[in-house]
Formats: structure tokens, C-alpha cells, sequence
């Protein structure tokens, strides 16, 4: 595909493996969101998007990514140009959702302006793990039934558009991932009160949600999410194939290792 391509960057380690996967590529960061690129990215303002897309037309830009975490923003209206301005009331519909709704709406903008939008995953497919054991012990047959009663749940809330992760024990729901993050969800199930918990270990499972649009807010799981896993005295994660990023993939595997826990990228 030509054109040039925009990395569009919040915080986390994934724009940073783009822009190393990418060297040609803009730099573009938000001001007030944190980000780790560095002097070379350049800074916009959320509530300046007709600067911003003009900016990327006369750097030759058709192509762009939406990368990393981005907190819901707080906008002022009163600074919005005029684009930001006939785009706002899908926008705030979009808030008044999950966050594929709000997302979902951003994509919208950046098409609408001529722009192809990609998935960072189209751009590093190996983001990602093929179907099987990735690392670590087989599941047993009731880690297996745990992983299964948790992708149902998440199924089941997909509608919803609430989160991406669930973890369950025993058969019972632990948590379920919400608007405060994965990080939240496994330090709550970590501080669970023992006699509230089964006997089971228990598995983390991280899914996509029926429907997503996965150019923007693709699952992941990274270092982070392992500790975490680990801390809340689960015995592994099962993850989709194909659908959910592994951020600095070596350092994840490591950790798995390291704490003995399994990694399996399942179909549900």
C-alpha cells in the first residue's frame, strides 16, 4: 500500500515498536497524553483535528495508526476548530459508550478525511500468537472449563461493549474487566478474600468482543499483565488467536517462565 504512514501515539511500548518497525513514518503525539517517542514526535491537540489532518495531507500522509493507550480526554469546547466542531456530537455519543463506541467514532473522522486506517497488528503481524500452547504447563481439565466459563461471559457482555478480560475460578467469576483497566481487575482479584475464593487457581482470560473494530483497542497483554496474573495466584491466561497483541513479546515469555504460568491462544 503507498503513502506515507502516521503513527498517531499514546502511552505504552507499542508506538515505540512501530516507529522502530516503521523508521519513515510521521510521529504524532497528543498534548497531555504521555507518550515515550521523544523530541522526534510531533504535538497536536485533540481539540485541534482540522490542524491536525491538514498537517498530515501536507506531509503526505494516507495511511495512519492509532497506537497505545489513550485515557477518556477532557476536551474544551471552546478550543475546538471547525472539524473538531462538526465532529462533536459523535464524539460525545461515543463517550457516553464503551470504548469501541468512542473509537469506533475517531476512525470515522480520520476515514471521512481520506485517510486509510490500519490495525497495528497489520503492520507487525507477529503482534500476535497462533492457535496452541504459546509457553508453560498444558492447562488441565479444569483450568480448560474456567477459560471456557469466562469466554462465555465475555461473549455475553459484548453487546455491552465493557471489557476484554475475565477471570474465573472453579467455575466462579472472580472479575471482569471494566473502564478502570486489566491492571484493576487483577489487583482486585489478588485482595479477594480468601473464603470468597474457590479452591481452583484460577485463569485470566483476555478476548476481543464480538464485532470489534481491532485497528483501534486490540486486547493485549504484556509484562505487566503477567506480574499481575501472577500476584492474583492464577495458573495462566488463555488468550485469541490472531486477536489479542503480546507487547514485548521476549520479556512477556520470560515472565510466564518465570513464574511458571501457561500461555494458550485458544478459539472460543
Amino acid at each position: 500500500m503507498s503513502g506515507r504512514l502516521a503513527i498517531l501515539a499514546c502511552g505504552g511500548g507499542l508506538p515505540v515498536a512501530l516507529a522502530r518497525h516503521c523508521p519513515e513514518a510521521l510521529l504524532i503525539c497528543f498534548a497531555g497524553v504521555p507518550h515515550r517517542l521523544g523530541p522526534a514526535a510531533r504535538e497536536h491537540r485533540l481539540e485541534k483535528l482540522g490542524a491536525l489532518t491538514e498537517a498530515l495531507h501536507d506531509a503526505g500522509v494516507t495511511r495512519i495508526v492509532l497506537a497505545g493507550h489513550l485515557p477518556r480526554p477532557t476536551l474544551d469546547p471552546s478550543d475546538f476548530d471547525a472539524l473538531t466542531t462538526s465532529f462533536a456530537p459523535r464524539l460525545m455519543a461515543g463517550m457516553q459508550g464503551g470504548d469501541d463506541a468512542l473509537l469506533t467514532s475517531v476512525i470515522a473522522v480520520f476515514e471521512e478525511q481520506g485517510f486509510t486506517v490500519l490495525g497495528a497488528h497489520e503492520l507487525l503481524p507477529d503482534l500476535t500468537a497462533g492457535e496452541g500452547l504459546c509457553v508453560g504447563p498444558v492447562p488441565d481439565e479444569l483450568a480448560e472449563a474456567d477459560a471456557a466459563r469466562a469466554a462465555d461471559i465475555l461473549a455475553a457482555l459484548s453487546p455491552l461493549d465493557i471489557g476484554q478480560g475475565c477471570v474465573v475460578a472453579g467455575g466462579q467469576c472472580l472479575g471482569i474487566e471494566t473502564l478502570q483497566g486489566t491492571d484493576a481487575l487483577l489487583g482486585f482479584v489478588a485482595t479477594t478474600d480468601p473464603a470468597y475464593r474457590p479452591k481452583a487457581p484460577g485463569v485470566f482470560v483476555k478476548a476481543a468482543k464480538r464485532g470489534q473494530d481491532l485497528r483501534v483497542d486490540m486486547p493485549a497483554i504484556g509484562p505487566g499483565t503477567i506480574a499481575g496474573v501472577a500476584a492474583a495466584g492464577l495458573a495462566g491466561l488463555m488468550i485469541e488467536p490472531g486477536r489479542v497483541m503480546i507487547l514485548e513479546r521476549e520479556k512477556t515469555l520470560a515472565a510466564l517462565s518465570e513464574f511458571g504460568l501457561f500461555l494458550v491462544a485458544r478459539t472460543f
